[in-house]
């Protein structure tokens, strides 16, 4: 195990490197267009990662889902995706994008429920009725459904996020 200095000391370093290496998205001094451009670039970032790590659960559960045969087992995996993915996409969109780490406990925790709820409306709502448009009606793979959904979903998501969820007072 690494000593809490040492480990502070290796996690600042990392955290140096890569405001020297992507220095651009480090910003704070530009315009409000390119702010907000920036903003929108580290959001599409998380977002890359948000949606691997879910369609990784969306396919996992469907696998381990396969043996009971369910005729809805692509809304289960769909659910239990939304439900990770999005404490995943808090933490990152928190810390790196909209940069929330001051607002308290209090604050913290009602613009997580606020993304859940924005969440909600994409990664439930709106991602099971295009899941059911494109496997039912469409005959759409269940495994390329999910990927098919994100080009509707993805600027949904950061329109919600930014205005709403994590909206500076």
């Amino acid at each position: 195990m690494i000593p809490r200095n040492k480990q502070t000391k290796r996690n600042r370093s990392i955290a140096s490197i890569c405001k020297d290496r992507f220095s651009i998205l480090y910003q704070t001094n530009c315009s409000g267009t390119a702010k907000a451009f920036i903003q929108f670039i580290k959001f599409c970032l998380v977002g890359v990662t948000n949606t691997a790590l879910s369609y990784a659960i969306n396919v996992a559960t469907l696998f381990l889902l396969r043996p009971l045969m369910l005729s809805f087992d692509y809304i289960v995996a769909n659910l239990i995706a939304f439900l990770l993915s999005v404490a995943w996409s808090f933490f990152w969109n928190s810390r790196f994008v909209f940069h929330t780490d001051s607002t308290g406990r209090y604050g913290k925790l009602k613009m997580l429920l606020k993304t859940y709820a924005a969440y909600t409306f994409t990664g439930i709502l709106l991602n099971n009725i295009l899941s059911l448009l494109w496997i039912e009606k469409l005959d759409v793979s269940k495994y390329v459904a999910p990927l098919i959904n994100l080009i509707i979903s993805v600027p949904i998501n950061f329109l919600i996020n930014k205005f709403w969820a994590f909206k500076e007072s």
